[in-house]
């Protein structure tokens, strides 16, 4: 499934104003994007400048994207940009932007767009993904009160998706992307819940294991988890996403557990 165009992404919470999807990811052992020491305390990453990570999902009336088409198509978006060279790079165009939003609060808001919106969309600086159905562009991260116009009058609430085909049990190897059964999210929520465990498995992997995943197009599956197994995922020491809990769920909330085979 390629991408086009480039982007990049991020983890993130923002005020309740933006209606954005303010989530806060951890994970035992995490840590930095980099992956060069340990994450910093909440207090000292709230202290700091704030950015978000903007991801527009294309939804047209006629035809929407199935949901956990989107959700994946979500995820693979933000490893896209976190592979791209312009952040990997030393001086990649957007590698300044990328540490100072890994440094603050990792923030995520997922808009959706169609038809001119789309379009005027795709011409700001950015990678599209593309899934079986789903087009999803993500963007470099940016401060939080500095939106640009086009991406700011999108509509960030209510962004719901139905199925349009059974998903099916994931393929032997894939890496999976966990959600717990107990909750329920909205597709935009869930989609920056994905993206959020998508960078937290990054994170852990070494050099090695980075190229190998980017190679196959970063393959990975989202399944919701039967009750029973999402227990023993919790114990298991892979990364967790924690909700910071400003909408839909409650504080601290478990949403997703990244399920990489590397890191079993």
């Amino acid at each position: 499934m390629p991408a086009s165009a480039p982007s990049a992404s991020s983890l993130s919470t923002s005020s309740p104003s933006t209606s954005s999807h303010d989530d806060r990811e951890s994970s035992s052992g995490s840590g930095s994007g980099s992956g060069s020491g340990g994450s910093p305390a909440p207090e000292e990453r709230d202290a700091r400048p704030q950015y978000v990570l903007p991801l527009v999902v294309r939804v047209e009336k006629a035809t929407p994207p199935g949901r956990t088409d989107a959700l994946e198509t979500s995820a693979r978006a933000v490893l896209t940009l976190l592979s791209d060279p312009r952040v990997t790079e030393a001086n990649g165009e957007w590698a300044e932007q990328v540490v100072a939003w890994e440094d603050a609060r990792i923030r995520k808001v997922v808009r959706r767009a169609r038809g001119g919106e789309w379009r005027r969309a795709g011409e700001l600086p950015g990678v599209t993904v593309q899934g079986r159905e789903a087009e999803v562009r993500v963007f470099p991260p940016i401060p939080l009160d500095g939106w640009p116009k086009d991406l700011a009058k999108l509509q960030v609430s209510g962004t719901d998706l139905e199925e349009t085909a059974e998903p099916g049990a994931p393929e032997p190897g894939l890496p999976v992307l966990w959600l717990n059964p107990e909750l329920e999210m909205s597709a935009g929520k869930t989609m920056a819940q994905t993206g959020h465990a998508a960078q937290l498995a990054w994170w852990r992997l070494d050099d090695a294991q980075r190229k190998e995943w980017a190679e196959s197009g970063f393959a990975l599956a989202v399944r919701t988890a039967a009750p029973e197994a999402w227990a023993e995922l919790v114990r298991s020491g892979l990364p967790v996403v924690q909700d910071a809990g400003f909408t839909e769920i409650a504080p601290g909330s478990c949403t997703v557990i990244a399920d990489h085979p590397a890191l079993r």
